[in-house]
């Protein structure tokens, strides 16, 4: 794990230490969505729904039709 007080070469050298760390946690926090989906057990879920879409794909007549009116 790298050094958190070791200056990034995607950040600036001239924030005092304060203003690096809450750049540091805006970066984290904005990445959390991602790392939300990689969580243990995530994949039960993604299959699931990868079933359930071949599943109603495989049924006739289950295409999506606009209705008029």
């Amino acid at each position: 794990m790298p050094d958190p007080n070791e200056a990034r070469p995607d950040e600036p050298t001239d924030l005092d230490a304060r203003e690096a760390a809450r750049t540091r946690r805006r970066d984290r926090d904005a990445d959390a969505a991602a790392r939300d989906l990689m969580r243990p057990g995530m994949g039960k879920v993604f299959k699931q729904i990868q079933d359930a879409q071949a599943k109603a794909a495989k049924q006739p007549g289950s295409g999506r039709r606009g209705r008029s009116g």
